[in-house]
């Protein structure tokens, strides 16, 4: 039974041997006091309780210290507490120095709390990088298209890094400036002999206004001919006026055909009319029968009339066929 005691009492004494270490890191506050950062071993207590870690805080504080850098323990807790990068800040203040940038502890934790890769916004600045633009189609005066490929190298301007456009509005201001100037070419050719004038020309726009960067140069990497712009285009408006022409065309068609079959609708319903008027002539003839008005011998000479006339289209009009005659 003792001894099960003393097994107990030693587990219970490594337990709360660990449980201090881990509140109370001996170890880096002695590396701290080796490496001349003062910090108090009850403030490493202290981070621990408000979920910082101690480990994070001392290095980087050793490491600002060993680099000349003013950096004090309560500003890098906070910035760890905000969400910030405490080690990409601390590596951004030290390469500004080293290069001479002027870039202060609180500007670099608020291009770090923005957003932005505060180290490597110091590497682009002494290091500049170049930036490829997609593939930008415009067209020349004659109608010729041009597709141009551009490198965009820039630096990164720390002061305009919080609050500054990124690099898709480079490109974006690059795209619209070479579609501008070769729009102002008169012809494709004088682009392709000086393409750098494109350059020139969109250089001096100052594209690089309101963004986090600095436009060193524009260069004009590739070129090359696309289609006729202009001759596709009269083209496809001679296709619209031929279109438009049939239409007008089928429409005048249309109204013929529309005016011919009313005439004859016309023809047929004045012919229906002779008919009927025709039809109505035996009637009137045995009404001037019965009441006197016409005599046989007025009726034969009628017909005698008649036969003449229909003798004389005859004689006149060989391949007409004379009507019969009437019994």
């Amino acid at each position: 039974m003792g001894e099960y005691t003393t097994l107990i009492a030693i587990v219970a004494g490594v337990i709360l041997l660990f449980v201090f270490l881990y509140f109370v890191p001996v170890n880096l506050w002695i590396t701290a006091q080796f490496s001349n950062v003062r910090i108090g071993l009850l403030e490493l207590v202290f981070m621990r309780i408000r979920k910082v870690p101690p480990s994070i805080i001392v290095k980087e504080m050793i490491t600002a210290r060993k680099a000349g850098l003013n950096v004090q323990t309560a500003d890098l807790e906070t910035h760890y507490l905000a969400g910030g990068h405490v080690p990409s800040v601390i590596k951004a203040l030290i390469s500004a120095d080293k290069a001479n940038i002027n870039l202060g502890f609180k500007q670099a934790t608020a291009i770090d709390l923005a957003g932005r890769d505060v180290f490597e916004a110091v590497q682009i600045s002494v290091n500049p990088k170049v930036i490829t633009t997609p593939k930008v189609a415009a067209v020349a005066a004659d109608g010729i298209q041009l597709i141009a490929v551009a490198r965009v190298t820039v630096r990164a301007n720390i002061q305009q890094l919080v609050g500054g456009a990124g690099e898709d509005t480079i490109l974006a201001r690059v795209g619209e400036g070479i579609v501008t100037s070769i729009g102002s070419a008169d012809t494709h050719k004088a682009v392709l002999e000086n393409p750098d004038k494109i350059s020139k020309l969109v250089l001096q726009r100052g594209l690089d206004a309101g963004t986090a960067f600095e436009i060193l140069s524009i260069d004009i990497a590739d070129v090359d001919v696309g289609v006729n712009i202009g001759a596709t285009l009269q083209t496809d408006q001679a296709q619209a006026d031929l279109k438009v022409a049939e239409a007008k065309a089928e429409e005048r068609r249309a109204m013929a055909v529309a005016e011919e079959q009313e005439m004859k609708a016309k023809s047929q319903e004045a012919r229906a009319k002779v008919i009927e008027a025709e039809a109505e002539v035996p009637l009137a003839i045995a009404e001037s029968f019965r009441s006197g008005n016409l005599g046989i011998m007025d009726y034969y000479k009628m017909e005698n009339i008649q036969s003449d006339t229909s003798m004389r289209e005859s004689i006149a009009n060989p391949t007409k066929k004379s009507p019969p005659k009437k019994k």
